[in-house]
C-alpha cells in the first residue's frame, strides 16, 4: 500500500527550475513570433518567474543563459531575485551564436577560437561566484558536416582539454553539468552526441562532473528511462532538461507529446534514489505560439503530475510480481499508478501550502498578463533571435 501522507510530503517539497529564455520571444529557424508583454530585461524575466512560483509553489529557481542574460551587476540581480522569493540557479553557457564558432568552439581546429570559447566558460564560473549558483551547464553545438572535415579523435582531445580547465576552475561546491544532443546543427558528427560520450568525459573529470538528460535530445524510440536508471546507478545523473518532442529537439511543453514517457522517467528517478536536490529538475522549452507564463505553469504542473503518479506505484506489489516472473501483473501495477487521476491529490497539496488548487486559473485571475502587456511597451524584447 502507498503512504499517501508521504506522497503528499514529497510533492510539497518538489522543486522545478524554470529557464529565463522560456519567458522571452522564440520561434523556429525561420521566424520568431513576438508577443505582447514579453520581458525586455533579465529583471523583467525574474518578475514573470516570480509569478510562476507564486501560483505553483514549486519553481523557486531560475536558470540564466549567458550572454542572453548578461547584466553589469550579477550580485544585484541575485538580490533582486531574492526580493521576489526566487534564487538564481543554473548558469548556461553559449558557444553557438558567434561567427567564430562556425567550425566549433572548444573543439575548433584553431587554438585562438578554442581560447575564446574557454574564456567564455570561465566567465560563466565567475558569474556563478557572483550569483551563488552551484551548477554550470554546458551544451556544445560542435561537430562536423562532412567526412574528413576534421579529425574526430582530435576533437575529443580538444573537448577533454577544455572541460578539464573549466572543471579545475570550479569551486568545491560547484558542479559541471554536461549535456548531449545526437544531431543538429552538425549533421555528420556531433562531438557530444549521446549520454555515453557525456558520461565518459564526466567520469574522467571527477565527482563534480555530471550528465544532463534533455528529454528531447534522443533518436526516436530511445528508451530514456533506461539511460536515467543507468546514470543514477553510476552516480552520474546531475540534471534534467524537461521538454517534449515529436520529431527531434522540439522543445515543446514538458509532458505534451508523451506524458507516459515522463511518468516512466520519473519512476526510474524515484526508484533510483534521484528524487533529491542532487538531481536538478529544469524546464528547457520554447513557447513559440502559446502564452509563455501559463505554458510554463502548465509544464510545472505536468512534471508534478508525472511525479505524483510515479510516487503512487505500489513498489512492494511491483517487486513481488517481477520476482515471480508475473509479467502482466507487473505491468498492471505500473499502469494502475499511471491511470490514476492525481489532479485532486495535487490540488490538496497546493491548498495545504496556501495556494490555489488550480495555478493556471489563479494566474489568469491575477491580471498579470494584462498588466505587463500595458506596461512593457517600447524597448527591445528579450529573445534568442532567428
Amino acid at each position: 500500500m502507498t503512504d499517501i501522507a508521504a506522497v503528499k510530503a514529497a510533492l510539497a517539497g518538489q522543486r522545478i527550475e524554470t529557464p529565463s529564455w522560456g519567458y522571452g520571444n522564440s520561434g523556429t529557424r525561420f521566424k520568431v513570433f513576438a508577443q505582447a508583454g514579453v520581458p525586455r530585461t533579465p529583471w523583467e524575466k525574474l518578475d514573470d518567474a516570480a509569478k510562476v512560483h507564486e501560483f505553483t509553489g514549486a519553481a523557486p529557481t531560475v536558470a540564466l543563459h549567458i550572454p542572453w542574460d548578461r547584466v553589469d551587476d550579477y550580485a544585484a540581480l541575485a538580490s533582486y531575485a531574492k526580493e521576489r522569493g526566487l534564487k538564481l540557479g543554473t548558469i548556461n553557457s553559449n558557444t553557438f551564436q558567434d561567427d567564430d564558432y562556425k567550425l566549433g568552439s572548444v573543439c575548433h581546429p584553431d587554438a585562438t577560437v578554442r581560447r575564446k570559447a574557454l574564456d567564455h566558460l570561465l566567465e560563466c564560473v565567475d558569474i556563478m561566484d557572483a550569483t551563488g549558483s552551484k551548477d554550470l551547464k554546458l551544451w556544445f553545438a560542435d561537430g562536423t558536416n562532412y567526412p574528413g572535415q576534421d579529425d574526430v579523435r582530435e576533437r575529443q582531445d580538444r573537448l577533454a582539454e577544455g572541460l578539464a580547465k573549466v572543471y579545475e576552475r570550479l569551486g568545491d561546491d560547484q558542479r559541471l553539468l554536461l549535456e548531449y544532443k545526437f544531431f543538429e546543427p552538425a549533421f555528420y558528427t556531433t562531438d557530444v552526441p549521446d549520454w555515453g560520450t557525456a558520461y565518459a568525459h564526466c567520469l574522467k573529470l571527477g565527482d563534480r562532473a555530471q550528465v544532463v538528460v534533455d528529454t528531447g535530445h534522443h533518436a526516436p524510440g530511445t528508451n530514456i528511462e533506461f539511460i536515467v536508471a543507468t546514470l543514477l546507478r553510476e552516480g552520474k545523473l546531475g540534471a534534467f532538461d524537461f521538454n517534449s518532442r515529436f520529431y527531434a529537439d522540439d522543445d515543446l511543453m514538458a509532458g505534451a507529446a508523451d506524458p507516459f514517457q515522463l511518468f516512466r522517467i520519473m519512476y526510474e528517478v524515484i526508484r533510483g534514489g534521484g528524487f533529491t536536490p542532487d538531481v536538478a529538475f529544469m524546464l528547457d522549452q520554447c513557447h513559440n505560439i502559446e502564452a509563455k507564463i501559463p505554458a510554463i505553469i502548465r509544464s510545472v504542473m505536468n512534471v508534478q503530475e508525472a511525479t505524483a503518479k510515479a510516487l503512487l506505484v505500489d513498489r512492494a506489489a511491483l517487486t513481488a510480481a517481477q520476482r515471480s516472473g508475473d509479467v502482466l501483473t507487473a505491468n498492471a501495477v505500473l499502469m494502475d499508478a499511471y491511470n490514476t487521476d492525481v489532479r485532486p491529490l495535487l490540488g490538496e497539496v497546493r491548498e495545504e501550502l496556501g495556494l490555489d488548487a488550480d495555478p493556471v486559473a489563479a494566474y489568469h485571475r491575477s491580471g498579470w498578463a494584462a498588466k505587463i502587456a500595458e506596461e512593457r511597451v517600447g524597448g527591445e524584447q528579450a529573445g534568442w533571435g532567428a
